[in-house]
């Protein structure tokens, strides 16, 4: 399960996206729009010290993918990965990554692609330490699992070699490459066939792919 407290965060993740966002080359198309948020999912990382979180974005008409980790400390060797930093009322400063340089996103995602995990629980932790499941904003799934074999688990501590064209960014782990669209197409049907995750949110009538992995 993932723990959120109830909290105050400044800047908020919107303020610090609208300042990232335009930086990337794949944001082209929502360049210039006001940007709202669609709903998001956790993932959980076994270690229970950096927050996983997907956010799905709108900017005009494009909807786009964005996974964020959060993390008590910098992560040796991100700076390329940085989005920014936020203080949180209850944990302090955090230091909000681009996931998909982050080992611990790479290594829950593979999880998941294995059928070995799957979306988080969302508990939020009142004042009071009282706590209360919260039902997520999209739901994620996998449309058709991959082996242990087939997709090893990447090695932890050190970012991921990732490489991003177009609307897509590759994360090379082992022999396999996992894409991850960060321009979501919300009008295509998601070949279900294909070893990958889809997502659902309120107002969006059929699953759209996230990611998928494929042999190299």
């Amino acid at each position: 399960m993932a723990l959120l407290h109830r909290a105050r965060l400044h800047p908020t993740k919107l303020e610090l996206l609208a300042e990232w966002l335009p930086e990337q080359q794949w944001f082209s198309n929502g360049a210039g729009a006001e940007l709202a948020l669609l709903g998001s999912f956790r993932l959980d990382d076994p270690a229970g010290e950096v927050g996983v979180e997907v956010l799905l974005i709108q900017a005009g008409d494009a909807v786009f993918q964005t996974p964020l980790t959060y993390r008590g400390a910098p992560l040796p060797g991100g700076d390329a990965w940085l989005v920014g930093t936020m203080e949180h009322s209850v944990l302090g400063r955090r230091w909000v990554y681009d996931a998909c340089g982050d080992p611990v996103f790479a290594g829950v995602l593979v999880a998941m692609l294995r059928g070995e995990a799957a979306q988080a629980e969302e508990v939020v932790i009142g004042q009071d330490g009282t706590r209360t499941v919260r039902a997520p904003g999209v739901t994620a799934r996998v449309t058709s699992a991959v082996t242990a074999a087939a997709l090893p688990a990447p090695p932890q501590g050190a970012p991921v070699a990732c490489a991003t064209a177009g609307g897509m960014t590759t994360m090379r782990i082992g022999d396999v490459d996992v894409d991850l669209r960060r321009v979501l197409d919300v009008d295509a049907e998601a070949d279900e066939t294909l070893p990958g995750v889809v997502a659902t949110w309120p107002g969006q009538g059929q699953p759209v792919l996230l990611a998928t992995a494929r042999r190299v």
